[in-house]
C-alpha cells in the first residue's frame, strides 16, 4: 500500500516520492502547520535487523539531523525538524525542486570544466562550512548534490556524517558511504578527516568532466582496491581543472590541497580570471624564477635549522609567493620521453668532451665549470648560484650550491617543494627520487609550473655528501619544446666539474 497522502507526525502530508536510496525514501510533503512544501526522509523498514542494529540505524539518522542543523550555509540543505513515524525517525528538510548532479551526468554525460568548477565552488563552500562546524560529510558524491534554481548548488544527505567527538556508529569491518567516491584512507580503515571529503569532491569533479568515476571497475571490491593502489587514469577533458583534480585524488591526505586552496583554484577556472590576467600581462617571467626563489627559501630554511641564519617563516612564504605564479590553468604535461636512468644513473667522475655548439663556462666563486650552449648568456648572479638563459629568455639553466650539505639532496628538494605546495595547489610533481651521482648521494626532481603565457617544465639534479657541498644542476624550459631543450641538461650534467 502506497504511503502517498499519509500524514506523518500529525503535520506532514506525503505528496510525492522524489528519491530513493540505500537508507530511505525522500518525499515531497506538505507542512500543514506552516503551509509550505518540505522534503521528508523516511527510513526503509529493516525487518532483518536486530533491535540493537535498528537502534544504531535510528541514532545515525537522528545524528544526520543534528549534524546538518549545525551547518548553516546557503550551499547546505536546511534541516527543519526530526520526527518519529511509527517508531522510526524521519528528517524534515528544505525542499529544493531540482535535479541532482547525478541526474545531469546520467549515461556518461559530461560538463565543461568551467561549469564543473562552478558546481565545485558550491560544494567546497558547503564543505568548508561543515568542517568549520566540526562535521565531516563522508558521502560526497554526485547524487548528493542538488542543482537548484538561480544556479544554486546544495549539498545534502548528511546521513552518515561524522561529528567531531562522536561515535562512528559502525561495526568492525563495516563501511558506510559510496565506494567509488570514498577516499583511500577510509577504505584502509584509517580515521577520516576534512581531506577525505575533499578526495570525494575530486572524484565528483572527475566524473563531471570525464563521464565516469576515476576508479570505476567491474565490482565494488575491485573499485576499492584500485582506489587504494592504482594511479588515477589521466584526465582528457578537464582542461584547467586537471591539476586540481589530480591533487585532490592524491593517495596521501597530506598531499591534497586545503579547502581554501581548492576554492581559489575553482574560482580561477570558473571566472576566467587567469585568462584575463594573461591577456593583461603579455611579458614572460624569467624561466628560472620559480626554482631560484623557492630554492633560496629552501636553503635559508635549512641553514636556519643549523643555526646559520634566523629566518622568519613569513619571509619564506613571501619568497615562495613571489616565485610561483598564481595562475591556475596548468595543463597536463606529456610523458617524459627520456627514461629515468638518463638523468639519475651514476655518471663517471671524468667529464665528457665539450659538445659541439657549446662553450665552457667557469665560475670561480662556486668553484665549478660546465658546458653552456653557444649564444646563451649569463643572467642573475647570486652568492650561491649562477644562471644562463637562451636568446629567447624562455629557457635557462642554474647552477647552485648549498653548504653544508645534508644527508641527501632529496631533503633540500622536499623543503623547496613544501614552500610551493603550501600556497599553490597547481604545482605538479613529475618525479622526485633518490639516486647517486659520481659516487655521492643525489636526488632528481622534475615538475611543471604555469608561467604567465605558457607551461614550463623543469628538472633539477642535486648531489653531494653530508657536511660538504651540495651542487644543484637545474634546467627549465617551455614544456611544449621540452624534447628540444632536455639535451642541454644532459650535456651540462655530463660535463659538470668542480675546480676548487
Amino acid at each position: 500500500m502506497s504511503d502517498e497522502g499519509r500524514l506523518v507526525a500529525g503535520r506532514y502530508r506525503l505528496a510525492e516520492r522524489i528519491g530513493r536510496g540505500g537508507m530511505g525514501t525522500v518525499w515531497r510533503a506538505e507542512d500543514e502547520v506552516l503551509a509550505r512544501q518540505v522534503a521528508l526522509k523516511q527510513l526503509h523498514p529493516r525487518p532483518h535487523l536486530s533491535d540493537d542494529e535498528l537502534a544504531t540505524l535510528y541514532e545515525r539518522t537522528r545524528r544526520e539531523a543534528r549534524s546538518a542543523a549545525r551547518v548553516v550555509h546557503p550551499n547546505v540543505v536546511v534541516v527543519h525538524d526530526v520526527v518519529d513515524d511509527d517508531g522510526r525517525p524521519c528528517i524534515v528538510m528544505e525542499y529544493v525542486p531540482a535535479p541532482t548532479l547525478a541526474d545531469l551526468l546520467d549515461g556518461g554525460r559530461t560538463l565543461p570544466p568551467e561549469e564543473a568548477a562552478r558546481i565545485g565552488l558550491g560544494m567546497v563552500a558547503a564543505l568548508r562550512a561543515a568542517h568549520t562546524a566540526g562535521v565531516l560529510h563522508r558521502d560526497v558524491k554526485p547524487g548528493n548534490v542538488l542543482l537548484g534554481p538561480d544556479d544554486r548548488v546544495v549539498l545534502t544527505d548528511f546521513g552518515i556524517a561524522l561529528t567531531a567527538g562522536s561515535s562512528t556508529l559502525t561495526q568492525t569491518g563495516q563501511m558506510v558511504g559510496s565506494i567509488p567516491y570514498m577516499a583511500p584512507e577510509r577504505l584502509r580503515g584509517l580515521t577520516p578527516g576534512p581531506a577525505s571529503d575533499l578526495w570525494s569532491l575530486g572524484a565528483t569533479l572527475y566524473q563531471a568532466v570525464e563521464g565516469r568515476p576515476p576508479f570505476r571497475r567491474e565490482t565494488a571490491m575491485e573499485t576499492a582496491y584500485a582506489i587504494v593502489t592504482d594511479p588515477v587514469e589521466p584526465l582528457k577533458q578537464a582542461g584547467p581543472l586537471e591539476p586540481l583534480v589530480q591533487l585532490l585524488l592524491a593517495k596521501d591526505p597530506a598531499d591534497r590541497p586545503s579547502a581554501e586552496q581548492t576554492e581559489r583554484a575553482l574560482l580561477a577556472t570558473w571566472s576566467g580570471a587567469v585568462t584575463e590576467a594573461t591577456r593583461r600581462r603579455p611579458t614572460q617571467p624569467p624561466p628560472a624564477t620559480v626554482r631560484a626563489a623557492a630554492a633560496g627559501a629552501g636553503r635559508r630554511r635549512r641553514r636556519a635549522r643549523r643555526g646559520r641564519l634566523a629566518l622568519a617563516a613569513g619571509a619564506i612564504t613571501l619568497a615562495a609567493a613571489a616565485a610561483v605564479t598564481a595562475a591556475l590553468t596548468l595543463p597536463r604535461a606529456p610523458a617524459d620521453k627520456h627514461p629515468a636512468s638518463s638523468a639519475t644513473t651514476t655518471a663517471s667522475s671524468a667529464p665528457s668532451p665539450l659538445p659541439q655548439g657549446y662553450h665552457l663556462a667557469t665560475d670561480k666563486e662556486l668553484g665549478v665549470s660546465f658546458p653552456v650552449p653557444d649564444g646563451w648568456t649569463a643572467g642573475t648572479r647570486a652568492t650561491d648560484e649562477i644562471t644562463y638563459k637562451d636568446p629567447t629568455g624562455l629557457a635557462g639553466v642554474t647552477i647552485g650550491m648549498v653548504e653544508p650539505a645534508g644527508a641527501n639532496p632529496i631533503t633540500h628538494f622536499a623543503d623547496i617543494e613544501a614552500n610551493t605546495k603550501v600556497n599553490y595547489p597547481t604545482y605538479r610533481r613529475l618525479r622526485m627520487q633518490r639516486t647517486t651521482f659520481r659516487g655521492q648521494p643525489a636526488a632528481v626532481w622534475e615538475f611543471t609550473f604555469q608561467g604567465r603565457v605558457r607551461v614550463f617544465r623543469a628538472i633539477d639534479l642535486g648531489y653531494g655528501g653530508a657536511g660538504g657541498r651540495e651542487y644543484d644542476i637545474y634546467l627549465s624550459a617551455p614544456d611544449a619544446r621540452w624534447n628540444t631543450y632536455r639535451p642541454v641538461f644532459d650535456n651540462l650534467r655530463d660535463g659538470f666539474r668542480t675546480t676548487g
